[in-house]
């Protein structure tokens, strides 16, 4: 069975650790399909269109190439129930699912939009974010709603796109998107 994996993110701005968790995805499954989403829990500074046209420096900055990589605005929607059903237009009913989270999301996501509608589509794929302990309480609770996840071996670089909006660190992004930052005057 084909195995997809879904990975909408906030991207504002992509950062070398996103690269890190695509290129992980790449590797481990058939298809991987990127969006940048407006997250209705977050405030973003950036247009989707910029953090899509970053998500694709990115994702072209990967070597070596991959080319089951899928990156859509078709995929965009605040909520992550109507990006699987656009996901499944694509690839079809007969795959394995797999939406992909930051275990900074694991407690967060039982409040989601039809969360137990979303879990009988998709089994979550958990990636362990440094700074955020994965709870076996959090977790229970996600089986005790119907949730079916797996927690990745991926070891993701220390960088987030607060800690560029908050404090400059240029050194958690990539220079072909550093570049795009400073030619489209964003983050200012």
């Amino acid at each position: 069975m084909t195995k997809i994996a879904l990975f909408g993110t906030s991207a504002d701005p992509p950062t070398a650790g996103h690269q890190s968790i695509i290129r992980w995805l790449s590797t481990h499954f058939d298809w991987v399909g990127i969006w940048a989403s407006d997250n209705p829990y977050k405030d973003h500074q950036t247009s989707l269109d910029h953090r899509i046209a970053m998500l694709k420096l990115l994702i072209d900055n990967i070597d070596p190439p991959r080319h089951n990589i899928y990156l859509s605005k078709k995929l965009s929607h605040r909520h992550s129930l109507i990006s699987v059903a656009k996901a499944k237009e694509i690839w079809g009913e007969n795959a394995a699912y797999y939406l992909v989270i930051g275990s900074d999301l694991v407690k967060q996501i039982r409040q989601w939009y039809r969360i137990n509608q979303l879990l009988a589509k998709v089994s979550i794929l958990i990636i362990p974010r440094p700074g955020y302990t994965i709870n076996e309480s959090d977790l229970h609770a996600l089986e005790e709603i119907g949730g079916n996840y797996e927690i990745a071996d991926l070891n993701a670089p220390e960088v987030s796109s607060t800690a560029y909006r908050k404090y400059g660190n240029e050194n958690v992004l990539i220079q072909p998107i550093q570049d795009y930052i400073h030619q489209e005057k964003l983050y200012a």
